[in-house]
């Protein structure tokens, strides 16, 4: 009877957390209207440096009919945003999470999305738009190859100090974030951890609990040196009178040496591998030394603690706010939820869809190659081809001048 009443309690608890939980955005282009749910900026449009948006299913797919937004065309700005469910993620997990695939072998740009809060001009959205999180790959030569995790804090931006490396392959790849109440983040790719932590030492959000006493200085007599010379050391005899170079001893006098034209000869100097160099006493422990001096500390007064640095009173707007040299990212599987069941569930199915795609980008590249060596052959034989033919002209053009010759001969 317990057991079944333990079963049970679970089950209740069980539907009450399925009941509690809220999916606030999910987007995967499978219904249609794509474009009455996302706004494009018109921001960088007199610049005319304003990209344009697509759905796409690329160049290797799961499924051809599976699209995604893409970017075109190159050295553009795209900025593209849509509305979730207004929420506030306060005293709730916060889930982000979505895909990108770089199939053009992207060399600079983003690939990161920002969520936003209320009072987003979408026609206007822009990279000085206020945003609340901004999270994901970001590629640009060989130096910048992160996952950028940034909070606002305040009016503030704040980047992670950690360094996390992204993807840079031509596949798919899902990028999650985990925001918990109690302060802790999870930075996942493809289901597989990558970082996780606090935000509270990972990010400067806030001043330090202590710094040091200004009041308080290193007394004048603290001794720190923890060697000293020794003060009984002596300097040993002769040892001034070893030589820093000497003559080389198995150098000979050249037999070409004439010593009146050439002067008198002298053997060249080498180092001396007896010589010490300048002598010095030997060190020994400073008998007055006191250790390292540290500054004691007091309370910061500038430090105030904030328990709800994760949380966000409004969020409103999912973007994607970007800059890309080569076009041709694709955007896709976007989820913001408060379940961490739910982004993991819908990670598992992204997996079999990466490995579907993986398999045609494996055979499209097969392909390439092969077709790619077949040009290779094609090019050899008509140079071979075309050697020849010039070979057989210079034959034919011998041939004439000796008939040439052969009429002059008889003229």
């Amino acid at each position: 009877m317990r057991t079944s009443l333990l079963v049970f309690t679970a089950l209740l608890l069980g539907w009450a957390l399925a009941a509690s939980a809220t999916t606030y955005f999910k987007e995967d282009f499978s219904e249609p209207g794509w474009e009455t749910r996302w706004v494009k900026s018109q921001s960088k449009e007199k610049e005319g440096t304003q990209g344009n948006w697509q759905l796409s299913a690329g160049k290797w797919y799961d499924d051809e009919h599976h699209k995604g937004l893409q970017t075109s065309p190159d050295a553009r700005f795209f900025q593209i945003s849509a509305k979730t469910q207004e929420f506030s993620n306060k005293g709730k997990d916060l889930v982000v999470q979505y895909s990108v695939k770089h199939e053009q072998k992207i060399d600079c740009g983003g690939g990161y999305i920002k969520l936003l809060p209320a009072g987003l001009d979408q026609t206007n959205f822009n990279g000085d738009s206020a945003y609340n999180i901004m999270f994901g790959p970001d590629i640009c030569g060989s130096s910048t190859k992160r996952v950028h995790v940034i909070f606002n804090y305040k009016g503030t931006n704040y980047l992670t100090k950690r360094s996390i490396n992204c993807e840079t392959d031509q596949l798919s790849h899902l990028y999650t974030l985990i925001v918990h109440p109690d302060q802790t983040y999870e930075v996942l790719i493809d289901n597989k951890e990558k970082a996780k932590g606090s935000l509270l030492e990972d990010w400067d959000f806030l001043p330090p609990k202590e710094i040091p006493d200004p009041n308080v200085s290193k007394p004048s007599d603290w001794v720190d040196e923890k060697e000293i010379e020794d003060p009984t050391a002596t300097k040993p005899e002769g040892w001034d009178d070893i030589p820093e170079f000497i003559a080389d001893p198995e150098a000979k006098k050249p037999e070409d040496w004439d010593d009146e034209l050439d002067g008198e000869w002298e053997a060249p100097m080498i180092n001396n591998p007896d010589y010490q160099g300048e002598w010095r006493a030997p060190k020994i422990p400073n008998p007055a030394y006191k250790g390292e001096w540290v500054q004691p500390k007091i309370p910061n007064p500038e430090y105030n603690e904030d328990t709800e640095i994760y949380a966000y009173p409004s969020n409103a707007f999912l973007g994607i706010e970007v800059w890309q040299v080569k076009s041709g990212t694709i955007f896709d599987d976007f989820l913001v939820t408060d379940d961490v069941a739910e982004a993991k569930a819908a990670a598992e199915k992204f997996l079999v869809k990466q490995e579907a795609e993986k398999k045609m980008f494996d055979r499209v590249e097969e392909e390439k190659r092969k077709q790619e060596e077949e040009d290779r052959k094609r090019r050899e034989e008509e140079r071979k081809k075309q050697e020849e033919a010039a070979a057989s002209d210079l034959e034919d053009d011998d041939v004439e001048d000796e008939e040439d010759d052969d009429f002059k001969d008889e003229l």
